[in-house]
């Protein structure tokens, strides 16, 4: 009741906040630009053509303090606003987050290395946690046990390192980080007047503001951008705010809550850090992969993209806050709704790296299969070894390729007129002049023929002794079927052993076969 009170007493720091953002940001721009420190597009992911300020962090930060000094001093004129509210409460979050506003304002006119950034950061993180905002449970993996501090130091360090660089990360397009973060911050001041957490509600609301004026000159087409100062601090201070709040809120919205309201940029770093991962790259190189590049190369334009990703940042605020009158279901029914948007959205997005994985994953479904077409090219590796007949060595290949994935396959083997078949067949010819030719398909399958829709394997056969009689080809027509087989097997053991094979079984032929003249006598002969 007493957080509807001061609504009044939010209004107007929010109002305070937003004007100061609108003049300092209007002012850094004219300044910066008048200056000439004006950052030019220099890498590959840049989407802007023209130089642009990089300084958007300074007005969003001094707005910030000015909205907060503003309440303060209210509060001294009038005492009943100040309840609930303390210096030590506000310093321990604000000495910090100025240390994160430094250490991007540094970044914006020097460069930093991601490790000292991760330095500094994870030093932000134990000043909070040293002043008494930290992780307290995680009832999804401990349940209701209360977290010792060697454990909830690294989560609350891992917390706040992971959303302000995520916020950071999402800062690819213009107005892009700055409306997500404000969707966020909406979120977090909603669960903190309902909670009644007067230091968490002040910080916020004052944050809002200063977010918003500065968005009036971060939207498409921008004019300044929030750099690193910006970014960073921005979400800094969203993740010492939920955990400030958390200290109040019930379990489920002090863990859920935020871990929702933050989804797209929390989805954003996950997706880059698992593409990364997969694709054997390092993690912090910089990459056109990311949630807004994808959707770009789509076809829409950037103000177009920004626009959709405020969408989804709305639905992740709205889901959060649904999270308010938790019930028995709604914590399930709210994930499900997330991983279903979520799983549609990557798969719209074209990620190689998770059809890859998708790839892999329907390879282990299918290792039975495998096994089995595996297990039936070595046997026939094993029984080739002993075959000197050359009907035994075609029936033995029948035998292989029965149970695999492919659909057929020809051999063509050099034969001399000392060299004749035993074989009698109506696929097996001596074509006019140059080779011993062998057809064979499975049931269903139509023969193999150049013009049709199928890719083919030559194996080359050749001897142990380096002598070359012809070659094996394996076809397989176009299907959604994967292939079945260890090509590496197929290619390398399997033809010099076939080959072996055949030498043994022309050298031991005696019965002569029907001499072809004509290729239209060769087409007359298979057709009977």
């Amino acid at each position: 009741m007493r957080g509807v009170q001061l609504i009044p007493f939010y209004l107007i720091t929010f109002a305070v906040s937003l004007f100061s953002s609108l003049v300092l940001t209007w002012g850094v721009r004219n300044l910066a630009m008048g200056r000439g420190w004006a950052a030019p597009p220099i890498q590959d992911r840049d989407l802007h053509e023209t130089p642009l300020p990089r300084l958007g962090g300074v007005p969003v930060f001094l707005s910030f303090l000015i909205g907060v000094a503003i309440a303060l001093l209210a509060s001294l004129r009038f005492p009943a606003l100040a309840a609930g509210l303390s210096l030590r409460s506000l310093l321990t979050v604000l000495v910090p987050g100025t240390l994160i506003f430094l250490l991007g304002l540094f970044d914006d006119i020097h460069s930093v290395g991601p490790y000292t950034k991760f330095a500094v950061q994870g030093v932000a993180a134990i000043m909070l946690f040293a002043g008494g905002l930290r992780i307290l449970d995680l009832p999804v993996l401990f349940g209701a046990r209360h977290l010792d501090w060697y454990i909830g130091l690294p989560i609350t360090v891992l917390w706040v390192i992971g959303i302000t660089n995520a916020f950071n990360l999402i800062d690819g397009l213009d107005g892009l980080a700055a409306g997500s973060a404000l969707f966020s911050t909406f979120v977090v001041f909603v669960v903190a007047v309902s909670s009644g957490s007067s230091p968490v509600s002040l910080l916020t609301i004052a944050l809002a503001g200063a977010i918003l004026g500065f968005l009036r000159f971060n939207f498409n087409p921008a004019t300044i951008f929030l750099g690193d100062s910006g970014s960073l601090f921005i979400g800094f201070m969203l993740s010492a705010l939920a955990l400030e709040g958390a200290q109040k809120a019930p379990t489920i919205i002090a863990v859920a809550i935020p871990v929702v309201s933050f989804g797209l940029p929390i989805l954003e770093t996950t997706l880059s850090v698992l593409r990364r991962l997969i694709s054997g790259r390092p993690v912090f190189t910089a990459d056109r992969e990311h949630i807004h590049h994808k959707l770009l190369q789509q076809g829409m334009s950037p103000r177009q993209v920004v626009i959709v990703l405020y969408g989804v940042s709305a639905v992740f605020a709205l889901l959060s806050l649904f999270l308010l009158w938790p019930g028995r279901s709604t914590l399930g029914l709210v994930l499900v709704v997330i991983g279903t948007c979520i799983w549609f959205g990557v798969q719209h997005l074209g990620y190689l790296e998770f059809w890859e994985i998708r790839r892999v994953a329907q390879r282990t479904i299918e290792q039975r299969g495998i096994f089995a077409n595996d297990l039936a090219i070595r046997r026939a590796i094993e029984e080739l070894r002993g075959a000197s007949d050359y009907a035994q060595v075609c029936q033995i290949l029948e035998s292989a390729f029965s149970s695999n994935d492919f659909d057929g396959f020809e051999l063509s083997i050099k034969a001399q007129a000392e060299e004749p078949p035993t074989i009698d067949d109506k696929r097996l010819r001596v074509r006019p002049g140059e080779r011993l030719h062998f057809e064979w398909s499975k049931p269903d399958a139509p023969e193999f023929r150049d013009s049709w829709a199928a890719w083919n394997l030559t194996l080359e056969l050749a001897t142990t002794a380096n002598r070359r009689l012809g070659s094996m080809k394996i076809y397989r027509f176009y299907t959604d079927r994967s292939l079945l087989v260890d090509a590496n097997l197929l290619t390398s053991v399997f033809p010099v052993v076939l080959a072996d094979a055949l030498d043994r079984a022309l050298v031991s032929q005696t019965v002569p076969v029907p001499e072809v003249t004509t290729r239209t006598d060769f087409e007359a002969a298979q057709a009977s």
